[in-house]
């Protein structure tokens, strides 16, 4: 659901991600929305959890391919482990970032550990999509693991900022991103304001807990709203309580992209060769972890080509 804003105000949009359950526990997606597809780069935004699993449970996300994107994944709480075609594997935990770049085409599975298969445990994050620009789209593919340790953070006037990928506010990522564009986990406590710099044309806000405000704008923001602003307003955000954000954006990228279940390109032709990749078993496997979801329905892909 999206909701449309005046022309005037500094909020553009607010979007009510869709929620689908996966296996016992729901996930929200905010980006691509009916309205919106994307905010600068961003062209997908999925949030999960908080879930709780017992002891035998726990979480899988069968090896599946990308192509045209980076993924950006950011765990709150718990903890997963990813594998993919590139011979990575990595063990991503609350507070760290796994950046996969899918280039000309990647595969990769996330899986809960046997630890937490035997004991249980608890998950809750993010993943975000980065479409590519094009000189980039049929890059290598590539990895990078970031340590909490490894995040740009500043504290002030009850204000937390950690900087996940790309720049703001001075401060620069380690993440290997290719785009003009900005991640970052705000925390606020009670009472504390926040001034968004306008140095990014398009930016949004994920309200993941509290309540927050535009000030000077009518209406308050709570969990799970994506609130897209306007460029080059002035936003400065005030907290109702302890109150955490995911602010993103950046510049948009040149001419259109074009997403078909894993896979983003501007060129909807590349999309049709990787899906006939995957149901033909081109893409290479995930050592270690050769299960295999068969390609959807095709005929949305037909549909999304023509469109």
């Amino acid at each position: 659901m999206t909701l449309q804003t005046s022309a005037t105000g500094t909020i553009e949009q607010m979007i009510l991600p869709n929620v689908r359950d996966i296996g016992g526990f729901d996930v929200r997606r905010a980006l691509p929305s009916v309205q919106r597809r994307m905010v600068g780069p961003f062209i997908f935004l999925d949030s999960f959890g908080p879930v709780v699993f017992g002891p035998g449970e726990g979480i899988d996300t069968r090896p599946h391919p990308h192509i045209g994107l980076s993924t950006i994944s950011y765990l709150l709480q718990g903890e997963m482990l990813h594998r993919d075609s590139a011979g990575h594997i990595q063990q991503l935990r609350a507070g760290e970032i796994n950046l996969m770049t899918a280039g000309r085409g990647i595969v990769h599975s996330e899986r809960s550990s046997d630890l937490v298969r035997a004991t249980g445990g608890e998950l809750m994050g993010f993943q975000a999509w980065v479409a590519l620009p094009e000189p980039h789209e049929e890059d290598e593919p590539g990895f990078q693991h970031l340590l909490a340790q490894g995040i740009p953070h500043i504290e002030s006037d009850g204000v937390s900022l950690s900087l996940l990928a790309g720049s703001l506010e001075g401060l620069i990522s380690p993440t290997r991103t290719v785009s003009d564009l900005f991640y970052a986990d705000l925390q606020l406590q009670a009472g504390a304001r926040y001034r968004l710099s306008a140095e990014h044309i398009e930016r949004a806000l994920y309200v993941v807990s509290g309540e927050v405000e535009v000030v000077g704008q009518p209406g308050r923001f709570s969990a799970d709203r994506l609130v897209v602003l306007r460029p080059n307003s002035e936003v400065v955000l005030r907290a109702f309580g302890p109150t955490r954000l995911l602010l993103l954006g950046g510049e948009p990228l040149e001419g259109h992209r074009h997403i078909y279940w894993n896979f983003v390109s501007s060129r909807p032709e590349r999309i049709q060769q990787a899906a006939e990749d995957w149901r033909a078993r081109r893409f290479p496997d995930v050592p270690g972890d050769e299960d295999f979801i068969p390609l959807p329905d095709d005929s949305g892909l037909r549909w999304r080509l023509k469109a």
